[in-house]
């Protein structure tokens, strides 16, 4: 299936503009309760496109193109957008804060219970996730940037006013999910000798080197990132003092939730109050996954562009930069580690800590280290690499190969990965969380390393690779009923799986809307440059001037004669031929060659004329 962001982002637009908008108001539905992540989700299937690419630009009326005001006239017409978006984003708002307690990040019914026979407690569906303050921080940029264009596009006073309140409650919002995610992170330091440290040397050993190598390679490999932990992060007295002993293995990255015990953060800005975490300090690679993906959003173009961070929020912002930082160059240092293969070839990933293997983890790590490619513009043997990792997972995940019989693949994607949350069980029974993206987050990594791509075979598989699997998820799409147009009904796709409770889901909806924003973004760039192309592009621009200038030494034609005009054009096709020559070299043949034709024609005829 091609892929073509616009007219399939329109499609998405249309369906969740059809589903949420009943008779002019937005409406959240009743299943299951409260999710700020859900809700979040859902708004920023809209909000995301909006701010991220200027086609589909909701905040200026006058700017809104024709097939974007089509798609989304269950809303209104374009005066009316802005506003029905406005009031939205303000009871999401409101519906998602605590009073004095300031703005909450509830799991809602996301959250699970490990027995299904028991139900958790109303206070365990209201622990805030980073899940929530990842999306949170993404979908608060995306109102700010919204409402700091529109507020200058409308002049009515009660509109005026709502925009206000609206831009205060949405900063609030962002500086407490920020100040969130920085207590979510953790490093988590462990004996050589215990089950983690072993599983952890085994896996980078990959059966290959002992124990002991495995030490000393660590040791030299992460030196310089402990001493950048140890003194640049407030981590607590007790960890940072086993941090500091290299006989010691460590892990970073964020929970599931707050840590217990973690100190609260200075913050000039009122949040309300900050919350007792609740997650043992372990780092999870799905919720890592999470954090890095929002936080890097506090360092868009965009964002410093439109000067969306306020002077505490730059400081917190800046605090996150250097835990996203270290986290990047920890896991794909660790995806990477020692000579040959990689441990993340090595599929399925096994984690350390709890020991859980799924090619969702290697998935996970493999995310990681994309956006530390992305970071460091990676290497060409980096890249095909990854892009031998990505096919592998496609065709593992059932995606781009034939399902088997009784496949246990299919469980990748219903019911999906469950994730233990330990330290769940302080208010009620134990919680999981199930990971069922697998498609549309293979999809989102695959789009973002052909975007990094600048070799044309690893181009060229990644685009193939997209394309599989867009025309999987597509093929899951609901097609009647509740939710029709968005996702996900996976028994399209996979008629043994087990039949699926609840609404339709907002989390794989929400990711193929980011998959698609980055394939617009993807199709920006200037395609790859070709050196055997370039090289016949200067040769055919040298041999068509050359002909121009033996054309022009011919009598000049009249000014106005249709010789004249053929002249002119063929001047102007090689101008824009050198113009393009270092950028589109195949564009520029193209180009050379029309002209040759042209001159050539011209030629005959005048020899035609002359009798020869």
């Amino acid at each position: 299936m091609q892929i073509k962001p616009r007219l399939q982002l329109l499609d998405v637009w249309q369906a969740v503009a059809g589903h949420s908008f009943r008779s002019g108001d937005w409406s959240w539905g009743e299943w299951g309760g409260r999710s700020s992540v859900a809700d979040a989700e859902r708004l920023l299937c809209l909000m995301y496109p909006a701010t991220e690419i200027p086609e589909f630009r909701l905040d200026n009326p006058d700017t809104t193109q024709e097939d974007v005001e089509k798609a989304l006239k269950e809303m209104g017409d374009t005066t009316e957008i802005p506003g029905s978006l406005v009031r939205v984003l303000s009871e999401f708002m409101g519906k998602h804060h605590g009073g004095g307690v300031g703005p909450t990040f509830s799991g809602g019914y996301y959250f699970l219970p490990e027995d299904p026979e028991q139900e958790l407690t109303k206070e365990q569906q209201e622990i805030g996730v980073v899940d929530s303050f990842s999306m949170s921080v993404t979908l608060c940029l995306a109102t700010l940037g919204f409402l700091k264009i529109y507020r200058t596009r409308t002049n009515r006073a009660d509109t005026q006013k709502l925009i206000q309140g609206l831009w205060d409650a949405t900063s609030q919002r962002l500086t407490s999910a920020m100040v969130s995610l920085l207590r979510s992170f953790t490093v988590n330091v462990f004996d050589a000798e215990s089950s983690q440290g072993q599983a952890l040397c085994r896996l980078l050993g990959q059966q290959r080197l002992s124990d002991r190598v495995v030490l000393q390679r660590f040791q030299e490999r992460f030196k310089a990132l402990r001493a950048v932990i140890s003194e640049s992060l407030v981590l607590g007295v007790e960890v940072e003092e086993q941090l500091r002993n290299d006989n010691r293995l460590f892990e970073c990255g964020w929970a599931w939730s707050l840590v217990r015990d973690a100190p609260e953060v200075e913050t000039t800005d009122d949040i309300g109050e900050q919350p007792r975490g609740a997650a043992d300090a372990v780092p999870y690679l799905y919720f890592t996954v999470v954090a890095l993906d929002g936080i890097q959003d506090l360092f868009s173009d965009r964002t410093l562009t439109l000067a969306l961070l306020n002077t505490e929020q730059q400081r917190l912002a800046e605090a996150l930069r250097l835990r996203w930082e270290i986290t990047q160059q920890y896991w794909s240092a660790i995806a990477r580690f020692g000579e040959g293969s990689w441990p993340l070839e090595d599929i399925p990933w096994r984690t350390t800590g709890q020991q859980l293997e799924s090619e969702y983890f290697s998935l996970c790590v493999a995310s990681i280290l994309v956006h530390d490619l992305v970071r460091r513009r990676a290497t060409d043997d980096d890249l095909t690499r990854t892009v031998g990792i990505m096919e592998r997972l496609a065709e593992r995940g059932r995606i781009t190969s034939r399902m088997t019989r009784d496949d246990p693949a299919v469980r990748l994607h219903n019911p999906g990965v469950a994730l233990p949350l330990l330290g769940s069980d302080g208010q009620g029974p134990a919680m999981q969380w199930a990971m069922t993206d697998f498609s549309a987050q293979l999809l989102k990594r695959t789009i973002q390393l052909c975007s990094l791509s600048r070799n044309q075979a690893s181009h060229d598989r990644l685009l193939q690779l997209a394309e599989d699997i867009l025309g999987h998820l597509w093929k899951r799409r609901v097609g009647e009923g509740e939710g029709v147009g968005l996702w996900d009904n996976v028994h399209a796709a996979y008629p043994s799986s087990e039949e699926r409770s609840g609404p339709l889901s907002w989390s794989i909806t929400e990711r193929v809307t980011e998959c698609m924003v980055a394939a617009s973004q993807l199709y920006t760039q200037p395609p790859i440059r070709s050196a055997e192309l370039t090289a016949l592009a200067r040769s055919l621009l040298s041999e068509s001037t050359h002909l121009l200038g033996k054309e022009q030494m011919k009598l000049a034609p009249p000014a106005k004669s249709q010789e004249g005009e053929e002249l002119k054009g063929v001047e102007a096709d090689l101008r824009r031929a050198r113009l393009l020559l270092d950028t589109e070299p195949g564009t520029a043949c193209a180009l050379s060659m029309g002209v040759l034709r042209r001159l050539d024609t011209l030629a005959r005829a005048r020899d035609t004329g002359s009798g020869v």
